[in-house]
């Protein structure tokens, strides 16, 4: 994580960059049917920072170990020409029965995802016009009254480690799976990639809370445009068999999103009027040469 790419700390506080600096990677070993148990830190950091303020983003870091049941055992910490870098590394455990990866989706297949989507994009927006507002006036307080749940979902959020225990509890076995971090059209694509496969992604299922309706209104922006391309979720995207669609169509906060197809048909949007749209991943690739700068 490096500051002015993946952060801001005009609006983000260190105890929170801490927690969100792990709860990240847990989110990329739950997403493997794993659970985490060791990682360790290394942090780069400018002398503009204090050792209270170094304090703090471990206070944070040690919050989510605790919350996350990982031991921190090890890291380094250096200078900085200027800001903060922060990198995590974690390590996890599966059994050799349980692995699931992204690339072993098969066709027909039931698209699934966790919890709702987009809430994380629309509190940086939220985040960002506020800075905005202070810059050109910093006597004006900033308009955040009933935004709490965007803007936790973007400061901090929480890995779906649960989902794991949830599925077995169930006796549903994920055939594939992929954490949300760049947005659905990009994640989905990972998976059909992999697998060598289509999807038909359907826009009236994408769970989508209120507050990320209402906000993505004022901000004159579709909320599934923010479903499909905001990232930073952190919820998990995976596939089950047809045979799995009873045991899991009733469960709070799984919604079933759409379908595996053929390679040949292609990556499709489908919206209820019939119109589909070709999925085009507008998120975060940190191999393209034109990538813009991720916040």
């Amino acid at each position: 994580l490096v500051e002015g790419v993946h952060f801001d700390l005009a609006f983000t506080p260190l105890k929170h960059l801490g927690y969100k600096a792990v709860a990240v990677n847990v989110s990329d070993i739950a997403a493997m049917y794993g659970f985490p148990k060791q990682l360790t830190v290394s942090i780069g950091v400018s002398n503009r920072f204090s050792v209270e303020a170094v304090d703090a983003l471990y206070d944070g870091i040690k919050m989510a170990c605790e919350a996350y049941e990982v031991d921190l055992v090890g890291g380094d910490t250096t200078a900085s020409a200027s800001g903060i870098v922060i990198s995590v590394t974690i390590l996890g455990e599966v059994d050799k029965d349980k692995l699931v990866k992204r690339n072993s989706a098969k066709e027909k297949e039931i698209i699934c995802v966790t919890g709702d989507l987009g809430a994380a994009y629309m509190g940086l927006l939220v985040l960002e016009r506020e800075k905005q507002v202070f810059k050109a006036n910093p006597d004006m307080q900033p308009s955040l009254e009933g935004l709490d749940y965007i803007l936790e979902r973007q400061l901090k959020p929480e890995a779906r480690k649960d989902i794991a225990n949830m599925l077995k509890g169930i006796k549903v076995k994920a055939t594939s799976m992929i954490d949300i971090s760049d947005g659905l059209a990009s994640d989905i694509m990972h998976i059909c990639k992999g697998s060598k496969l289509g999807c038909n992604i359907y826009t009236d299922k994408l769970p989508i809370d209120t507050v990320t309706i209402n906000v993505a209104s004022e901000f004159q922006i579709d909320p599934n445009t923010s479903v499909m391309n905001g990232g930073e979720d952190y919820e998990l995207l995976f596939t089950i068999r047809q045979d799995d669609y009873e045991k899991i169509k009733d469960i709070s906060g799984i919604s079933v999103v759409g379908h595996m197809t053929d390679e040949a048909s292609g990556m499709q949007l489908l919206t209820p009027d019939g119109l589909s749209v070709e999925l085009k991943a507008l998120g975060w690739d940190s191999l393209k040469e034109d990538t813009p700068d991720k916040t």
